[in-house]
């Protein structure tokens, strides 16, 4: 370890809480480890979860840093939703001095209360909280730590010592000293702990860690737009359309704030049962999207989301509203296709990009760098320009996406994953486009170049990916103001650091207190919600063409089985996806009358082929209305639970019929 390492864990190895603040780079998991594996030396029979927010993170920290420093004297093992382990975890816990595991499966142990699963925060002797700013809101870490603290408020005393890491804590949002030191304080109260950095040997970690040299390339817009233009156009057609009256001015096409705005309109549309609003704002959310696309890629890349888009879209036309918006693009196809093709008014970023690229990767083999990017569908955009540009192939380019983990189109497997960042590791790759995802936790070699394409960054992103190497882009107002609200949280924590330990103890407890007595309430208020409604007065209607489909007493709490369902429905692909301890997921399915996708089915206990919906796809009609929800713990009547042998029951005597 290095001495500012050393400095920062010694109240850790007093069994003080503390929240470790180091920069990335710094050698905050090393710093864990050499305390987890004190603490394992100093307690017979200690028991040490380490939490990651991540999944890629559970096997990475395994491998990188506690197996090898702890793997030869103390019963190890990592688990994630990818492994069978999850399923009993308290007998994991049982059988290992320390685990590494995702924040949900800690918590889900701690709800199950089934023999073999179930686990209490008093088993275990030291938690170690990775990326721990994340402790906020309503965020799976401080559902954890706020289960932690309702004990400690009650005068349990058996609760583990806490260890958080982080390479910044941010804001909040705060632009304000006293905002700042606000936030940074309800942190240390989320996770009853103190925050410590280096002091004395400052001057080591900033030798260790050196800040990196940035530039910001501004780029001009194109003088010309033609394609943009035509797809403005094809957009005021359907705003003349919708007749939207002088009462709702309309934002700038083409911007974050436009689609905030239709986003809205949608809602009003549904609520409203205005049909031709809620569908025309879905096909001009699209077109702001491709103009998004446009002021970003290429031109190329956004025709491909509007073909894409409509290509779905000839077979599920069921009015006039549908009919008009299909025959207003197939109207402008081939125009669009003929501007988006036409190199002259093709975006100068990617002239920028390339020379920026080309910059680096002409000095020799081993520059390296990373591309980041906004959005999982503009890295693919981007991996399909670098392969095709002669001169950045030339140069010896070796290219891959790199986004976050998940289920669908555009998203990576954890293996595929670990095979990117392990071919980046030795070479074989040079490039990585990616999300977010490489911003914080990754394992990611030192880099020569990081450029941030087109991107909004907040403070914390900015900090962490600094541990990688510089930026560039052009939004420069809002990274000066980033690096602004660097220092500001520096501050902040400066002055919660300098407190005095009984002012900053009084604080905390009545942080703690108030947000106890706010969940209390929140929960409160959450099933005084849930019981709004009787279930059998709320109907489910398509949220695309608002046909009623269901009664609230036909869903159940994992899925519908009312068995007329069916006949609402159409399924389309098998999607690969893991399949989980009691079912197996199938086919997406939609609605038979316009398309619109409802969710996909289940294959249950290997017997029943039931549908899961998801709430956001569907209108409820209430004694008070037509509401929605984006998920199902926000609608206002109970749904009750399946009962699987009354389901079997039914079914057998359905067939002897």
């Amino acid at each position: 370890m290095d001495i500012y390492q050393e400095e920062v864990v010694q109240r850790a190895l007093r069994g003080e809480n503390i929240i470790i603040w180091l920069p990335t780079g710094g050698g905050k998991t090393r710093a864990a480890v050499y305390v987890a594996k004190k603490h394992l030396e100093n307690n017979p029979g200690a028991k040490v979860p380490v939490l990651v927010n991540k999944v890629h993170l559970v096997e990475q920290h395994y491998n990188k840093e506690f197996k090898p420093y702890l793997g030869w004297d103390y019963s190890l093992v990592p688990i994630s939703g990818d492994c069978d382990q999850k399923d009993f975890f308290g007998c994991e816990v049982k059988n290992s001095d320390l685990v590494i595991c995702t924040a949900q499966i800690l918590e889900n142990a701690l709800t199950n209360q089934e023999e073999g699963k179930h686990v209490e925060l008093s088993q275990f002797t030291l938690l170690i909280i990775d990326e721990c700013h994340h402790t906020h809101k309503e965020g799976v870490y401080n559902k954890i730590m706020g289960r932690y603290v309702a004990q400690k408020l009650k005068g349990e005393r058996r609760l583990p010592q806490i260890l958080g890491l982080t390479a910044f804590p941010g804001t909040g949002g705060a632009k304000s000293i006293k905002g700042a030191v606000d936030h940074v304080l309800q942190i240390c109260a989320n996770l009853d702990s103190v925050i410590v950095s280096s002091k004395v040997y400052a001057p080591e970690l900033k030798k260790k860690v050196p800040r990196p040299r940035k530039r910001f390339d501004i780029v001009d817009r194109r003088p010309q737009d033609p394609f943009g233009d035509h797809l403005k156009f094809m957009m005021q057609f359907i705003h003349d359309f919708m007749a939207l009256g002088p009462d709702l001015p309309v934002k700038e096409f083409g911007t974050q704030e436009y689609e905030a705005e239709v986003v809205i309109l949608e809602k009003k549309g549904v609520t409203d049962r205005n049909r031709l609003l809620a569908q025309c704002v879905l096909h001009l959310r699209q077109y702001n999207n491709a103009l998004l696309i446009n002021d970003t890629v290429r031109m190329v890349d956004a025709f491909r989301v509007l073909e894409s888009y409509y290509s779905t879209k000839t077979s599920t036309a069921t009015d006039g509203t549908d009919f008009f918006l299909l025959g207003l693009y197939q109207e402008n196809e081939v125009e669009l296709r003929k501007l988006a093709g036409d190199a002259r008014f093709e975006n100068p970023k990617m002239r920028k990009l390339q020379n920026t690229l080309l910059e680096q990767f002409d000095q020799g083999e081993h520059s390296r760098g990373i591309l980041f990017s906004k959005t999982r569908k503009s890295t693919h955009c981007l991996y399909d320009w670098v392969s095709n540009i002669p001169a950045l192939q030339r140069a010896g380019i070796r290219a891959a996406i790199l986004t976050g983990t998940g289920n669908g189109t555009n998203y990576m497997t954890q293996n595929e994953q670990k095979d990117t960042i392990r071919n980046f590791r030795l070479g074989s790759l040079n490039l990585l486009i990616s999300t977010s995802v490489a911003e914080e936790g990754l394992d990611i070699p030192e880099c020569n170049l990081v450029v941030r394409y087109g991107l909004l960054t907040n403070e914390i992103a900015q900090q962490q990916a600094s541990g990688r190497a510089r930026a560039g882009g052009r939004e420069v107002r809002r990274e000066l103001l980033n690096e602004c609200l660097e220092d500001l949280t520096g501050r902040a924590i400066g002055e919660v650091q300098r407190m005095e330990p009984r002012e900053f103890q009084m604080k905390i407890t009545d942080l703690q207190t108030e947000a106890m007595l706010t969940r209390q309430l929140a929960e409160q208020l959450k099933i005084k919600k849930r019981s709004r409604f009787s279930a059998a007065t709320v109907q489910l209607s398509c949220r695309g063409c608002f046909l009623p489909v269901a009664f609230g007493n036909d869903i159940k709490v994992i899925e519908n089985i009312n068995p007329d369902f069916e006949k609402y429905y159409k399924t389309g692909e098998q999607t690969p996806l893991k399949t989980f301890e009691d079912w197996e997921p199938g086919r997406v399915i939609s609605c038979a009358a316009c398309g619109k996708q409802w969710g996909r089915e289940m294959v249950y206990k290997e017997i029943a082929l039931l549908p899961i919906l998801a709430i956001e796809n569907f209108a409820m009609e209430t004694p008070e209305g037509r509401k929605l929800a984006n998920k199902w713990k926000k609608v206002e009547f109970t749904v009750e639970e399946f009962n699987f042998s009354m389901y079997c029951q039914n079914k057998f005597l359905n067939m002897l019929d």
